[in-house]
């Protein structure tokens, strides 16, 4: 039983707090586990990380950067459809790698080794979660999403469901999930980025979002695949370069470290070798759950499936991103035991008192290749990777978020007669504006860089997936039921933000959650296994028990599961259009039941026409164009 847990003790280093949390259970030291990571949230600077200038690693991370900026210009774009979807003109393989680096952000590169570093088996449900649901996407989601063929997720949920409260719901959820996710990107820049300038983290963390804001307002979606396509080959030859070196130099494997590294598990605590020691199976099913449907809720993940031609590239852009991803994810655990071993060889002591802080767990992987003696520039590779994989993420996010604003709050309920260049200003504008904010707020992060994620995933996995999942497999999902369920995890997620993260980000409450029992039964981390089941309850018993949505509605969803083949610019309402011609001009528009019916038993709202007949007309423009 832990008797007491003392006060963070606070040294200086420069002009950066550094505190060390110091938890005691009688004389035993405990680990640090992420629901308890008081620390991590002032720990701005890795005490141990050689933070001085380096001239050939600060050279190639500015090559590195530049050339990113010169992508971005090369394939810079003027319209909307090369603003959000790239034309529709990405293949499955290079569609796969930017899946990779859109997906394995800092959280993936430095992060998941940091998590499993502190608390061991724990970590591994991130491996877990952010591995499986890649698989819901490939069975269930990618392809159909493709056939339903829009612009965005919001798109997707004010179209399906014949609403723009839906849509603002779902953009401005995906809005808040690219705030809280990139903060965790800006933090992992600004913290490998010490290594390699050795330059205030504040200086860094500023630096480093200027230019990916830079180069996002430049190029839009095809420029961010292109650079991403880049970064992806940047970070896994730096993360795996890196990996087989400390292995080889050290003794500890030869050619499969993702392997071999087991053979430390003995030597490395019970921390590694107990499964649950510290921490409640609830809690890492808990994670590992919403980390699943997170996964499949993300926005700028699912906007990858718009981004190619058909239905089959989309399927193909799935498998390639799950290989991709694979390469990374099973080499993490390697470098985290890698990185114990060689942090416990050179400070006796990992844990508790005295052991790592969470800044240097977020930079273990550097840590690692620091102490065993790699060439300076072969660490600085390795963290020149890690400043990849946060931009990479950074800018699919910032562009699901501007595409949020810009087509689906600002053309489609704002201004539905917004001109193409009104739209792609409406979006860089927003790029902007989330980079000040991201900024900012990663100047002081209120969590580790793996936990920041996970909120934002909690959310995706609350709010976001029980629409999509919903949306494509039951055509009698209607408004109600989604308006009903959308709110209803959006404020499941609140709770739990509130209850855990508010009081310590703003250090002006108790310590610890302000309602523990909450906090036990639906932690912050792993709302989702809470929310997402009773959203799915309430949006099935609300669209029961209301009116059914249109036939036309119905005839979209059963569209994206056809077996005939789609062509690259033809959606899912192209072919209803065609085939039934009577019924798709009798979609809904505004947020009111259906008053009329035509005689055949097919609702028509009142003065009815497409939703996104304007995003047709616009389109037929741009072809003319």
């Amino acid at each position: 039983m832990i008797e007491a847990v003392a006060e963070p003790t606070v040294e200086f280093a420069g002009n950066s707090l550094v505190p060390t949390l110091l938890e005691t259970a009688g004389d035993r030291a405990l680990p640090v586990l992420p629901e308890v990571a008081e620390h991590s949230a002032g720990s701005l600077l890795p005490e141990t990380l050689d933070a001085s200038f380096k001239p050939i690693p600060a050279a190639f991370t500015v090559g590195m950067l530049v050339l990113f900026l010169i992508v971005g210009y090369a394939f810079s774009v003027a319209d909307t459809d090369g603003m959000w979807v790239a034309g529709r003109s990405i293949g499955n393989v290079e569609n796969g790698m930017a899946i990779g680096a859109n997906w394995m952000s800092a959280a993936s590169y430095l992060g998941m080794a940091a998590v499993i570093a502190l608390s061991g088996f724990y970590g591994l449900a991130y491996v877990v979660g952010w591995t499986a649901g890649y698989f819901i996407l490939l069975i269930f989601l990618a392809a159909q999403m493709r056939r339903f063929g829009k612009y965005t997720a919001p798109d997707f949920v004010g179209d399906r469901f014949n609403s723009d409260a839906a849509r603002a719901i779902a953009a401005l959820t995906t809005i808040l999930i690219g705030f809280v996710y990139a903060v965790g990107q800006a933090r992992g820049m600004g913290l490998v980025g010490i290594y390699i300038f050795g330059a205030d983290y504040t200086v860094l963390v500023v630096l480093m979002m200027a230019i990916t804001v830079g180069y996002l307002a430049l190029s839009g979606m095809l420029g961010a695949t292109k650079n991403m396509a880049l970064q992806y080959t940047i970070l896994i030859i730096a993360f795996l370069v890196g990996l087989f070196a400390v292995g080889w130099v050290e003794g500890y494997s030869t050619f499969a470290p993702q392997i071999e590294y087991g053979a430390l598990a003995a030597d490395l605590g019970a921390e590694f070798t107990e499964p649950f020691r510290d921490d409640s199976y609830y809690l890492w099913v808990a994670t590992a759950f919403s980390l699943i449907v997170g996964t499949a809720g993300l926005p700028h993940v699912l906007v990858r499936f718009y981004t190619v031609e058909n239905e089959t590239i989309a399927r193909w852009s799935c498998v390639w991103g799950l290989f991709f991803i694979c390469v990374l994810y099973l080499s993490a655990p390697a470098f985290a035991a890698f990185g114990t071993d060689l942090y416990l060889s050179e400070f006796g002591t990992m844990w508790g008192e005295g052991g790592m802080t969470g800044a240097e767990g977020d930079v273990i992987v550097v840590l690692a290749s620091q102490l065993a003696g790699l060439p300076t520039w072969l660490v600085g590779l390795v963290a020149a990777g890690g400043i990849a994989a946060a931009i990479a993420t950074t800018s699919g996010l910032f562009i699901a978020a501007s595409s949020a604003m810009s087509h689906d709050i600002y053309t489609n309920i704002v201004n539905p007669d917004a001109t193409q260049r009104q739209q792609v200003l409406i979006g860089r504008g927003t790029i902007v504006g989330l980079g000040v904010v991201t900024t900012i707020t990663a100047l002081n992060p209120p969590a580790l860089v793996a936990e920041l994620v996970a909120y934002a995933f909690a959310l995706a996995g609350a709010v976001l997936f029980p629409m999509f999942f919903l949306g494509l497999w039951w055509e009698n999902t209607n408004r109600q039921g989604a308006l009903a369920g959308m709110t209803t995890g959006l404020l499941l997620w609140t709770a739990g933000i509130v209850n855990e993260v508010v009081p310590e980000a703003i250090g002006a409450l108790p310590d610890g959650p302000l309602v523990p029992a909450l906090a036990t039964v639906m932690p912050a981390i792993g709302s989702a296994l809470v929310a997402t089941p009773i959203v799915f309850i309430v949006t099935i018993l609300v669209s029961y028990f209301t009116r059914e949505p249109p036939e036309a509605t119905k005839l979209l969803v059963r569209q994206c599961h056809s077996p005939e083949p789609m062509g690259k610019n033809v959606t899912a309402e192209d072919v209803v259009a065609t085939k039934r011609p009577d019924v798709i001009d009798q979609l809904p528009t505004v947020d009111e039941v259906p008053t009329t019916n035509d005689g055949s038993g097919v609702a028509v709202a009142d003065g009815g026409c497409p939703t996104d007949e304007h995003d047709r007309e616009s389109s037929q423009a741009e072809a003319d164009h």
